[in-house]
Order: structure tokens, then sequence, then C-alpha cells
């Protein structure tokens, strides 16, 4: 059975130590993505690994932490304004409606955005039905149990 969720809500990131973040659920985009700034592909003896900032200082939840992983890959992503641009893409995990699932982010410098993170299609399928009416069930869901 499919979980509702409504067209924003929060969740947690516990990999990236982000707790109850904005996100917004995006139908119209493939991937997922978080926004990052200092976005740098790195040599570390012979490896190859992704190196970024999560947010950026204007950000509430910013907080200087720099992350690097090792578990990366790089994509092609058409943005909503028809220009495609390499992307680099992690796997991580999300924790939603009180339950944690892998999750692949595209990493982007959405600076300009209101919600740092996009939930696309290849995440939400086969689990989701978006209901544009509703806002914050899983995080409602979350306060409520405790």
């Amino acid at each position: 059975m499919k979980i509702t969720i409504g067209r924003i809500d929060k969740a947690d990131f516990p990999k990236l130590i982000l707790e109850d973040i904005d996100l917004k659920i995006d139908s119209g985009a493939y991937t997922s993505s978080i926004h990052c700034s200092d976005i740098e592909e790195i040599t570390i003896d012979n490896e190859s690994f992704i190196k970024f900032t999560l947010l950026d200082p204007e950000h509430p939840f910013y907080n200087n932490k720099e992350f690097t992983s090792k578990n990366y890959t790089s994509k092609i992503v058409k943005s909503s304004n028809g220009i495609s641009e390499k992307r680099f893409m992690i796997q991580t995990e999300i924790t939603i409606f009180n339950t944690t699932f892998p999750i692949y982010l595209t990493l982007s410098e959405r600076k300009d955005m209101k919600f740092p993170i996009l939930l696309g299609r290849k995440f939400l399928n086969k689990k989701f039905l978006i209901d544009t009416s509703k806002t914050n069930l899983s995080y409602k869901l979350k306060y409520t149990n405790k």
C-alpha cells in the first residue's frame, strides 16, 4: 500500500546529520536533489572522492560540515529551464514516515530555491501517492507518535 505524501514535508537524513529539513515533492523531477555548496571532485591516494558542504551559510541548518564520499557517480541532469549539466550523485538514507529508505541525491547548488531538497519520481515511485492539498504529513506523524 502506498503512503500519502503532501506537496511539502520535512525529513531526516541521518548520515548527513540533518533533521526536520524542508523538502518539496517534485513529481516533475526524475531524480531527487539536495542543495550543496563547494562541490568538488578530489583524488586521495589514487582514489576519487566527492567533497561538498551541505546547504550554504544563509540556511538556518547550515553547519559548515564538509562531507566526503567515495560512493558517488555523475549523471547529466536537465534542469527545469532546459539546460543540461553534469551533476554528482550520492547514495544516502532518508527517514520519512518513521521509516528509513535508501535514496540517491544529486548535489546541486540550489541557493535561490526555497526548499533545500527535492524528492523526485525515482524515489517516490511505488512508495508514495501525492496529495497536493496536504502538507507535512510525515512531520506531523513523527511528532504525534512521541
